[in-house]
């Protein structure tokens, strides 16, 4: 009885299995990187039209039951291109995964410690790779590297002068007296991109004019320090909906940039030499004078005309970058080395651009839970900039050459310098003066990755990173008792200037980062953390005055000062965030970032910055049957962030005083104030995704309403108190634009490929809330042009004062309804912008060319107006201007100088050939050990097509942090630059 139990129970397991077994059947293998050989840990197995699945183990390797065959099994992973393979019947079926050539695929960042693959994304992050950045020329940094490459930026030189020095704004203005720069994030190190005075008021008392302003040195901001040729990767989050993840320092919007790591396979080592011609991008020209012009200036009969605006600008100059890289990677390890050193002349003698970069970045994995990737970058620098810019004394080059009359001879005699007509000789400052940077900067990182728990369908890690940029920058600014300016007893007798930068920053953060796949195809990515960072910039600024002859020794001098300005933050704070994922359809995040900062009023207060998002991909639904669009995705996200108080805000600040012969402190004219909070963005954006004809078309096009409020604003005190200003969270801000960015695969054969992409943006801003009364600012003077913050109006308005004896009262009325004696003469704020992009390969040939065109916004061009003055002009003699034609351009424009600012505003739109590249692949073997050589010429801002009356539209004399970043005062000419290539890679 017992025996006939047993075989019961054998038959009826038997019974049971067979069907288990012939109908649940199992497919297994392991998913790798193609080019690498690497397993992909993490990977997407799932049967098509269903949703069940697995996930690669940390091998690569996957098993999946399968019901019945044949089968569809879809592979997937982040950066690689998606694979679809028919399985007939129970196999062993290994990927090789290949990284993928279009945008859709290429990983995107969506938390502090996530990140996915674009076509999920549900913001529009901008992203500029390696071969966009640098691959068809050379650039200078990372600053010029970026321009027309993303939408919704306005990005401009401050001037043409060596060793960088740019304006960038995401999505419209976003402070009226904040900093409107980026952040900047370098694997994961918050690094510092100031713009640090040089202390040159002294001499130019550019500070002396109708603007107070210290910022008006050319100096160059410290983001040109990044070798762009380092970088793998950028992305830009333009808007708070994507930044809410960097909270109260993101208003501006972040830029992230990932450097390049080895890869698994054959050791690579690279060389390149660029040789590049240097010259200006355009010359402005002599005035075509008459003899009676030349008397009435005081010029004698026939002269000799002399061009000291060639002497001093028309040249070509000869730079060279040399580039050596070496990476590769076997099993757990990988490196990066790469060296470059860069040699820039200037356009003017004495000046120029020396750069050498070291980088490392090593990976190590110590076993399957255990990792850390380091990255180190040492840079040393130095750059001489000349002295330019506005000059009220006028002894800056350009503010001096508008002065200086053609028929001056200026050259020494016996060794010295005539003074000259303009109070100081162009040759002399050029010869004689000294104005240079130099940078010694460390910038380093780690970050490891401690896998905490795995099993099928659930992944726990725990991210730490560390960070750290440290850099010494020293500023050395010489002014000899040679002068000729200096040689009257009553002057300053020979000035020497020694600046010492040292800023320091740290960011530490810890995450925990939890991955759970459900078999009915939803995916959650939870993470949680806090973070800690450190900023600490010093700055002693020493000027001695009196020098005693050639000593050029702040010891060996009369009078000495000292100007010290130290700005101490501490930011602490959380990160928690929430994504979910339905079999790649609908793509939800939700998180929030909170943040304290010794620079807000109270360095308690927590203040939070929420953000949330949503994205459909209707194409990958069943119902889709549309066979063109393989990809519709729309897409709506928001998000919140902010901008801390300048450090002294809060601060009353003291002055030094003697008092009753006793050395004393007296409060300054600005009350600090405790309770200022810092300003806080929020974002809406909603867009469109669309791929056509299986991706070869991409179309995305974005809309956004970003709102600033507690805007921070410098309002007027009662004098009674002592104090005459006080910083308030007074406004609102608001900015409203569209991005629209199309990509396409126009041609694809064997032997030639063409690719094209589209970009076009516009932004919109007014001041909707204003809590003090309309006030102007960015300018020198109403009478010259200036923005007028006013509620209900655009917050980069430009206005000016006005004859009302040139106007009847009904037009006075419509064009000053406030009656403030101010016209409203133009508007900063582009148009629109638009750059095209083009990549053609034919067989060994690589041509490519970026234009950008940049559409109206407004310049105020006080170049021309000093030159008008001086009667010097270009086109002074040439006729158009002057409604009544009755004056030359030039005399118009000088009877109009203080009382209309009409003729100096002026168009600031281009059409610019930014690159053009044409590169040649020698064949295969022709020098040993070289696996590729390719050689090449290519250009930057080779066509510049304007009307703007200057050297070049794109210019700021306040430098890079201000509202009024188009303002014009004889800046350092820019320049075009051929460059021929040599790459060959062994």
């Amino acid at each position: 009885m017992k025996e006939k139990s047993n075989l019961f129970k054998w038959l009826l397991f038997i019974f049971f299995l067979f069907p288990a077994l012939f109908f649940a059947q199992e497919v297994s293998g392991k998913m790798t990187d193609k080019v690498t050989g690497v397993p992909i840990a993490g990977g997407s197995v799932i049967i098509k039209g269903t949703s069940t699945g697995t996930s690669t183990d940390l091998d690569g390797n996957y098993s999946l039951i399968i019901d019945d065959f044949p089968v569809t099994i879809v592979y997937s992973y982040l950066g690689f291109t998606t694979q679809e393979i028919v399985v007939n019947s129970p196999s062993t079926v290994n990927v090789a995964m290949e990284e993928s050539a279009t945008s859709l695929n290429e990983v995107i960042v969506t938390g502090l410690a996530s990140s996915t693959k674009r076509s999920n994304a549900a913001n529009a992050v901008a992203s500029v790779s390696a071969e966009e950045l640098t691959g068809v020329t050379v650039q200078s940094g990372l600053d010029g590297a970026l321009y027309g490459k993303f939408n919704g930026a306005e990005i401009k030189a401050n001037s043409g002068a060596p060793g960088g020095g740019i304006s960038m704004r995401l999505r419209g203005v976003t402070s009226i007296f904040g900093d409107q720069q980026p952040l900047f994030v370098v694997d994961g190190v918050y690094v510092d991109n100031s713009s640090i005075g040089l202390g040159n008021n002294i001499v130019s008392q550019a500070a002396g004019g109708g603007n107070p302003s210290s910022n008006q040195d050319d100096a160059s901001n410290r983001i040109a320090d990044i070798d762009p040729q380092d970088i793998e990767s950028v992305e830009i989050l333009k808007g708070a909906s994507a930044a809410a993840i960097y909270g109260s320092r993101a208003a501006g919007g972040v830029v992230i940039i990932k450097t390049k790591r080895g890869k698994q396979g054959k050791p690579q080592v690279l060389f390149s030499q660029v040789i590049g011609l240097r010259s200006p991008t355009q010359l402005l020209g002599l005035r075509d004078y008459t003899q009676a012009q030349i008397t009435a200036l005081g010029g004698p009969n026939n002269p000799v005309l002399r061009d000291y605006e060639a002497e001093l600008f028309d040249h070509t100059r000869v730079s060279s970058t040399t580039r050596f890289s070496t990476s590769g990677a076997k099993e757990d390890t990988d490196y990066f080395l790469g060296v470059t050193h860069r040699d820039e002349p200037g356009l003017v003698d004495n000046t120029g651009y020396n750069k050498s970069s070291v980088r490392l970045n090593v990976g190590q994995r110590f076993n399957d839970w255990l990792d850390l990737y380091v990255t180190t970058n040492y840079i040393n620098s130095k750059s001489d900039r000349g002295f330019f810019n506005n000059g009220n004394a006028n002894r800056t080059i350009g503010y001096a050459l508008a002065f200086t009359y053609p028929w001056e001879d200026l050259s020494p005699v016996n060794g010295a310098y005539p003074q000259g007509g303009a109070g100081s000789n162009v040759l002399e400052t050029v010869a004689l003066t000294t104005n240079r940077e130099e940078v010694n900067r460390f910038i380093g990182s780690a970050k490891t990755n401690v896998k905490l728990f795995t099993n099928d369908q659930n992944r726990v890690k725990l991210v730490l990173e560390g960070g750290f940029d440290q850099y010494t920058l020293r500023s050395t600014s010489i002014f000899p008792k040679a002068l000729s300016y200096f040689r009257d007893p009553s002057s300053l007798g020979g000035v020497a200037i020694s600046g010492s930068t040292i800023n320091t920053n740290f960011n530490l953060s810890a995450f925990l980062v939890h991955d759970l796949n459900l078999d009915n195809g939803l995916n959650f990515t939870t993470q949680a953390g806090s973070f800690f960072q450190n900023f600490d910039r010093n700055t002693v600024i020493t000027i001695a005055t009196g020098l005693n002859g050639s000593q050029t020794n702040l010891g060996q001098s009369t009078n000495v000062s000292t100007q010290q300005v130290i700005r101490p933050a501490k930011d602490t704070g959380f990160f928690l965030q929430e994504e979910v994922n339905y079999q790649d359809k609908i793509i939800g995040t939700i998180g929030i970032r909170g943040d304290k900062s010794t620079n807000n009023g109270d360095a308690n207060k927590m203040y939070y910055f929420p953000k949330a998002n949503l994205a459909v991909n209707l194409a990958k639904f069943d119902f889709w049957s549309v066979d063109a669009i393989n990809y519709l995705k729309p897409r709506i996200a928001y998000g919140e962030s902010g901008r801390f108080s300048n450090f002294n805000d809060r601060f009353t600040l003291m002055n030094p005083q003697f008092i009753g012969g006793q050395s004393g402190l007296s409060p300054g004219n600005l009350r600090g104030n405790p309770n200022i909070d810092p300003e806080r963005q929020k974002e809406l954006e909603y867009g469109l995704d669309l791929g056509l004809f299986e991706n070869r078309i991409n179309l995305e096009v974005s809309f956004y309403n970003k709102v600033i409020d507690d805007l921070l604003i410098n309002s007027q005190f009662p004098t009674s108190s002592g104090f005459t200003g006080l910083v308030v969270n007074g406004g609102e801000l608001e900015n409203k634009g569209v991005e629209i960015g199309l990509n396409g695969n126009v041609m694809q054969k064997e032997d030639f490929s063409w690719n094209a992409s589209f970009k076009w943006w516009k932004n919109k801003s007014e001041v909707t809330r204003l809590d003090v009364p309309a006030f102007t600012t960015g300018g020198f003077a109403a009478s010259l042009g200036t923005f007028l913050i006013q509620e209900g109006k655009s917050a980069t308005q430009i206005v000016g004062t006005y004859d009302p004896s040139a106007y009847s009262a009904a037009e006075i009325a419509q064009r000053d309804p406030e009656g403030d004696g101010f016209f409203v003469y133009g508007n900063a704020e582009p148009d629109f912008q638009m750059s095209w992009f083009n990549e053609i390969k034919y067989k060994s040939f690589d041509f490519t060319f970026l234009w950008h065109w940049k559409k109206g916004g407004d310049n105020i061009n006080l170049t021309t107006l000093l030159y008008d003055l001086a009667g010097t002009t270009w086109d002074y003699n040439d006729t158009g201007l002057d409604p009544s034609g009755q004056l030359s351009n030039g005399d118009y424009r000088a009877s109009q100088a203080f009382v209309n600012p009409d003729p100096v505003i002026e168009d600031a739109g281009y059409l610019k050939l930014r690159e053009v590249g044409l590169f040649y692949t020698l064949p295969d073997g022709l020098i040993k050990y070289a696996n590729k050589i390719k050689v090449g010429v290519s250009g930057r801002n080779l066509i510049n097509i304007f009307d703007y009356n200057s050297y070049d539209p794109e210019v700021s004399n306040f430098g890079n942090n201000v509202l009024a970043n188009n303002v014009e005062v004889t800046p350092y000419p820019t320049s075009k630059f051929v460059n021929f290539h040599l790459n060959v890679n062994f």
